[in-house]
């Protein structure tokens, strides 16, 4: 892919920027919220599933300092950007997660995230951009994404998803006996309007009860007007690179 195909995009305030197709799938909010709800400390290895340009492990790696990072990419394109765009700060691996290699699985993480593709394409169509397509159109199961990230926990390593809402029982049936200590965090557009996604968290061997958590709201007032609306929590994480913590 040439220059002239990219953009060179801010996150987090200009703490993390990105290369990034100019058409296609961009990240955009959701990896940003899930690196920040994820309560990683120094000397944590991390490992994210479908890790895109690097956009949430490399916004997680520019609040904590001295993690260990690792992300997994099975589109070539994908994986070439993230490895321009974390340097030396971030191991990637292309490879598909239904078939890690043995480098990855023989490892251990404290955290394991992924924003897996949103969109299941016997309910819808897809669209006619191959790499948008392998980001937005569910090609591996949902509950191997969670099966395989909670395999690649460490004990008492922690799960971090983001998805969309009405997803969430599939990704509570397909996790595994041994992980507890659910929580979950509703995502709404506005106050009074159901959550159009979740960020699901778990522990591997935790045994805290289940918590389903107050909606984040992502903007204020009742209707969109142009212009950075974001409520002061949400504005802090996307802006500021602050923690998102529940």
């Amino acid at each position: 892919m040439s220059e002239v195909d990219l953009t060179y995009d801010a996150f987090l305030g200009g703490l993390v920027h990105l290369w990034q197709p100019r058409t296609g799938y961009r990240a955009g909010v959701d990896p940003v919220l899930l690196a920040a709800s994820i309560p990683a400390v120094s000397g944590q290895r991390v490992l994210e599933l479908g890790c895109g340009v690097g956009a949430a492990i490399l916004c997680l790696g520019a609040r904590v300092e001295g993690l260990v990072l690792t992300g997994v990419e099975r589109e070539a394109v994908y994986a070439g950007l993230a490895m321009r765009n974390g340097g030396s700060s971030l191991e990637v691996v292309e490879a598909d997660l239904a078939a890690l290699p043995l480098t990855v699985r023989e490892r251990q993480f404290d955290h394991v995230l992924a924003n897996p593709p949103y969109w299941r394409r016997l309910a819808s169509v897809a669209t006619g951009d191959t790499l948008r397509e392998a980001a937005l159109g569910e090609q591996t199961p949902l509950y191997l994404w969670v099966q395989t990230a909670a395999k690649r926990l460490a004990p008492k390593g922690m799960l971090h998803l983001i998805h969309r809402a009405e997803r969430l029982p599939e990704l509570l049936a397909a996790l595994p006996r041994d992980m507890g200590s659910i929580e979950v965090l509703p995502i709404a557009a506005r106050e009074g309007r159901g959550a159009e996604r979740i960020i699901l968290r778990a522990r591997k061997s935790g045994r805290a009860d289940f918590r389903l958590h107050t909606p984040l709201i992502l903007h204020c007032g009742d209707l969109h007007i142009d212009g950075d609306q974001y409520t002061p929590k949400v504005r802090a994480a996307l802006r500021a690179g602050a923690a998102l913590d529940f």
